[in-house]
């Protein structure tokens, strides 16, 4: 499950907890492509100051702000593939599963 609450509010007593982040300008160059693919006009300045403007918003609201619980693992994805994102996560959840495995009898 993702979500910007999601460590921290929604399922605080979570296993494994992955903090994912990347650089604004790289996340706004990609949000762009994505929304200039569906065929959609707007500037790449408009998706910049949207994505800083919601990140200062989720990071300063009173209730459940944006923040990296303290026993997350960060996945800063600024310069990796989808594919090397999903072989990170899974290598965080076969760590985990190993350390969760009963001793053999």
């Amino acid at each position: 499950m993702d979500g910007r609450d999601i460590g921290t509010t929604v399922f605080p007593d979570a296993d494994l907890k992955i903090f994912m982040k990347a650089d604004p300008m790289v996340r706004s160059d990609r949000r762009y492509k994505e929304l200039s693919n569906k065929g959609l006009n707007v500037s790449l300045e408009e998706v910049i100051q949207n994505i800083v403007g919601r990140d200062y918003e989720d990071t300063h609201r009173e209730e459940s702000p944006l923040r990296k619980a303290e026993e997350a693992i960060v996945l800063d994805n600024t310069y990796l593939t989808q594919e090397e994102q999903v072989e990170f996560v899974l290598e965080e959840v076969a760590k985990l599963s190993k350390k969760h495995r009963p001793a053999s009898v």
